[in-house]
């Protein structure tokens, strides 16, 4: 009979990472470690969610809303930086549950990095091509861009998508980036991280000057303010608590939440590092303090550009390109750059979610958790590259026929998920296994980790009933395939047996 809570041996683990010879190669560095998380969190949420938070919640405070949403990751940051440093194994939640929880515990957060991990690469690149056909000034016919469940009247007739095209395209051209390689992968999305970066601080810089200080006076919402006018005409009120003070602010920090998803794919690179007790926490920490900083330089700029009540009005997409052209005359190239600087951000964020899940399904296939195919290494590029063919059929179909909304908050609450438990997690490790050396040991447990659970189960209770309902319908999706397959094919479950 198969035991459900049944836990992978600590010893069995590294082991498992000095197999040269089944083991991924390990060639990523501190700073390539940092570069991909970099290239992970800046992208959509830099340059779409600030607006969407200051617009309707925070105003010029949401500077303070990015302080919120990092001290929430951090917490969940250290756990993740303890676990890679001991535990050196590709799947970075999945294992680390594996290993405290047991394996029932270990598939449910497998099964839960599907929707941060795969959805949010679909969901990614299909804004990725939406982008694109606005940097082309619309050339891409409206019918290979969008989906069959997305309408809209273009030029006065009512077009209804058919499949989208650029989306497919850019999945495929990364998932053959990284089946050359993670080390010549890493060195794409170092180029693309160091022009995104650069395009954010010359925003930073050259709109510094054009800060007009009576857009953060107050710095909050006050409560009687005024209601601003959205797109359809119909009027936004600020009179609910949490879209003005405090209230306002920490429904901001639940937005820009979603700005910080990515730091810890890092983790799951961890079998490619080359000195992953050194790297991995400062690729993890590094990369999320990095982006912390920028956030609050980028937020503070744009909300002194132009009124908070102008990302109600105009539209949240295009906010930063709107901004520099109301309240930067002569920058109209800046604006063009900004969106060159969204594309790369997006690919870099399809890269390393796409590297994220291949791993993780890696380290469930050689668990028998998944079938082997998942699991098998290319003989000259040391990557599953069966793995990131599978993954690209799933991810594509998603991203061709299926509009992107639809995933929206499902890959935040997979990320809450497995950030509750990787916090719970090293509570429970260090109690029932203390003296395992830790090169990098969490500061403060068991609070660090309590705060973390708090901070995240909070989120996912503050996300809306149906993208909790739809997460339950994909768990109870995945507890079917585990009784029906995986507990049967499970390697530990048939040593147990023996």
């Amino acid at each position: 009979m198969a035991n459900l809570w049944i836990r992978k041996p600590l010893s069995q683990l590294l082991t498992q990472a000095g197999d040269s010879e089944k083991s991924l190669k390990r060639t990523l560095g501190a700073y390539n470690l940092i570069a991909l998380g970099i290239g992970a969190i800046i992208g959509a949420g830099l340059f779409v969610r600030t607006a969407a938070a200051a617009g309707g919640h925070a105003g010029s405070a949401v500077t303070i809303s990015f302080i919120i949403a990092a001290i929430g990751c951090a917490f969940a940051g250290l756990c993740y930086a303890e676990f890679a440093s001991m535990i050196p194994i590709a799947g970075s939640a999945y294992t680390y549950a594996y290993t405290t929880m047991g394996e029932l515990v270990a598939w449910i957060i497998g099964w839960a990095l599907v929707l941060e991990y795969a959805l949010g690469a679909a969901t990614v690149a299909i804004a990725w091509s939406e982008y694109l056909n606005l940097l082309l000034g619309g050339a891409i016919p409206y019918e290979w861009c969008h989906s069959p469940f997305e309408s809209a009247l273009v030029d006065g007739t009512l077009r209804t998508g058919i499949m989208n095209i650029p989306a497919l395209i850019i999945l495929f051209a990364l998932t053959l980036l990284l089946i050359r390689g993670t080390k010549g992968s890493a060195a794409v999305n170092a180029v693309i991280v160091f022009i995104k970066v650069a395009i954010v601080l010359m925003f930073i810089a050259l709109g510094w000057q054009f800060i007009n200080p009576e857009f953060h006076t107050p710095y909050m919402i006050p409560a009687d303010a005024p209601d601003a006018v959205q797109p359809d005409g119909t009027p936004y009120s600020y009179a609910d608590s949490f879209r003005h003070g405090w209230g306002g602010v920490l429904a901001g920090a639940g937005i820009v939440f979603f700005a910080f998803i990515g730091f810890d794919a890092v983790s799951t690179a961890a079998q490619e590092a080359k000195n992953p007790s050194k790297d991995m926490p400062i690729g993890i920490l590094g990369s999320l303090v990095i982006c912390t900083f920028l956030y609050i330089l980028f937020s503070h700029v744009l909300t002194g550009l132009v009124p908070y009540t102008d990302f109600v009005r105009e539209g949240r997409e295009a906010s930063v390109a709107f901004a520099i052209s109301k309240a930067m005359p002569g920058y109209g190239w800046l604006a063009t750059f900004v969106t060159v600087a969204i594309l790369a951000g997006f690919s870099s964020v399809i890269l390393v979610m796409l590297l994220g899940q291949s791993r993780v399904f890696y380290s469930m296939s050689n668990d028998g958790l998944l079938p082997k195919a998942f699991s098998e290494v290319h003989p000259v590029h040391r990557t599953p590259y069966k793995s990131n063919w599978i993954l690209f059929v799933f991810v594509g179909l998603f991203a061709a026929f299926v509009p992107g909304f639809v995933a929206g908050n499902l890959t935040s609450i997979g990320t809450l998920f497995a950030f509750v438990l990787v916090s719970a997690g090293v509570w429970i490790m260090r109690r029932a296994d203390p003296v395992t050396p830790r090169p990098f040991r969490t500061p403060l447990v068991p609070l660090v980790p309590i705060l973390g659970i708090l901070v995240c189960g909070a989120m996912i209770y503050g996300l809306d009933s149906q993208t909790q309902l739809t997460a339950l319908g994909w768990m109870a999706i995945g507890l079917v395939i585990y009784f029906v397959y995986s507990r049967h094919h499970s390697h530990l479950q048939k040593g147990a047996n023996e």
